[in-house]
């Protein structure tokens, strides 16, 4: 039956009917040969092969039937398969724009902190305390972690 998978479709179509007609026939004929004389010697192995090249025939076409019903499955999800892939490539395209999107309101919020740092450290830069320590506010600490945040 693997060959099946190898010969066009004409070809197993045409195979099959003529062992199916040469089974027929080879069978007909071993049933009224004993009406011909001559001929009526050959009766059984006319019917043994006839009966042979039928059960052959079916069970050729049969397995060719089988042959086709898979192959119209394997179509079916094919085509399911490329519907399928096709969603995914939508679905992956939406999740990347929405992804760039998010990356491009966290940039931009993390350079709004930066840039509050930088205008809040000039502040506080300029004033020392006695014995070379700078003091740095709560508001400053806060403000440069939810930058660290932002940027993971």
């Amino acid at each position: 039956m693997w060959i099946l998978h190898f010969l066009p479709d004409a070809v197993i179509l045409w195979f099959c009917n003529v062992l199916l007609l040469v089974g027929v026939v080879l069978t007909a004929a071993g049933l009224f040969a004993h009406r011909i004389p001559l001929v009526w010697q050959y009766q059984l192995p006319f019917k043994i092969l006839g009966i042979a090249l039928l059960v052959l025939g079916v069970y050729f076409r049969g397995g060719y039937a089988v042959e086709a019903e898979w192959r119209e499955r394997v179509a079916e999800v094919e085509a399911k398969l490329a519907v399928a892939e096709q969603k995914s490539v939508d679905a992956n395209a939406k999740i990347d724009t929405a992804a760039k999107e998010k990356i491009r309101i966290i940039r931009g919020q993390t350079q709004i902190v930066r840039q509050y740092i930088d205008r809040e450290v000039v502040k506080y830069d300029t004033k020392f305390l006695p014995g070379g320590q700078c003091e740095i506010p709560q508001e400053f600490i806060q403000a440069h972690n939810k930058s660290a945040e932002r940027t993971k």
